[in-house]
């Protein structure tokens, strides 16, 4: 039920490095197969994709070969496919046609955040919402999980009349800490879905929730164990994912101005 904190909008901004290619490479060939050349440019390119580094960034004579190696492998089948008529199956059109919108989707991501990069402003911003309020306060809580409401309020009710939280968590909870008695252990409230830690929120030391919660995961009868309070990791400690934070926000915004001024038909399927 914990969800990781700092989530990325856009898969393709952490698989494909946003580390543009050396503006002074000769295009030089560094090997031929068959007539067909193998430029600088396409080891780059190739070594950038394969290990997230650029062309000859920290790689050994060794590891160079290697990739040398495979893109002459590549470019062996990629002949042979092509001399089968492989390029105009329409399983392989489909394919290259969706990898050229990666690619162009790809650069234009990275363009728009050249263009506007995030603002220490925003960072800050970020960091207050993201890290020191969330931070600011840590609950420690147990839950019986039930598949429906009916089960929940009998289980509400069994508590209101003395039956013992842990006992009931370990018989009759679906959830994986139902064997530890419901045990949730700290948490901060952006970890939980929010219905949870909305409730969590209102509830005393030891004090059970009054009526069953209800989130994606079915109901929760909660009880509070204890509260404390934290201190937020220092900004320079999480800057890296603030700057996530901040760029999917921009991109975020951004899809946002291009939906209204879109004409978009949804078909269903």
């Amino acid at each position: 039920m914990k969800k990781i904190l700092l989530l990325s909008l856009i898969t393709l901004l952490s698989t494909i490095s946003f580390n543009a290619l050396a503006a002074d490479s000769k295009n030089n060939i560094v090997a031929s197969v068959n007539g067909s050349s193998i430029s600088n440019d396409d080891f780059n390119i190739y070594s950038q994709m394969r290990s997230g580094h650029q062309a000859s960034q920290n790689l050994s004579e060794k590891q160079k070969q290697e990739i040398l190696d495979e893109l002459i492998n590549r470019e062996l089948i990629y002949q042979d496919a092509i001399s089968k008529g492989m390029k105009e199956d329409p399983e392989v059109q489909a394919q290259i046609e969706d990898q050229i919108r990666n690619i162009i989707t790809t650069h234009r991501l990275r363009k728009l955040l050249e263009e506007q990069p995030p603002t220490q402003a925003q960072l800050q911003k970020a960091y207050q919402t993201q890290i020191v309020e969330p931070a600011s306060i840590e609950y420690k809580a147990s839950h019986i999980l039930l598949e429906n409401e009916t089960d929940a309020k009998a289980v509400t009710d069994s508590l209101k009349g003395g039956a013992d939280f842990t006992g009931l968590a370990k018989e009759k909870s679906t959830g994986p800490s139902g064997k530890d008695g419901g045990s949730l252990g700290w948490f901060s409230p952006n970890q939980m879905v929010k219905p949870f830690a909305d409730a969590v929120a209102k509830l005393n030391k030891g004090e059970i929730s009054p009526a069953p919660v209800q989130t994606q995961f079915g109901w929760h009868v909660i009880r509070l164990e204890d509260v404390r309070k934290v201190d937020p990791p220092p900004f320079d400690k999480v800057e890296k994912q603030l700057l996530k934070v901040v760029q999917n926000q921009i991109i975020g915004d951004h899809i946002s101005g291009l939906k209204a001024k879109a004409n978009i038909d949804v078909k269903p399927f």
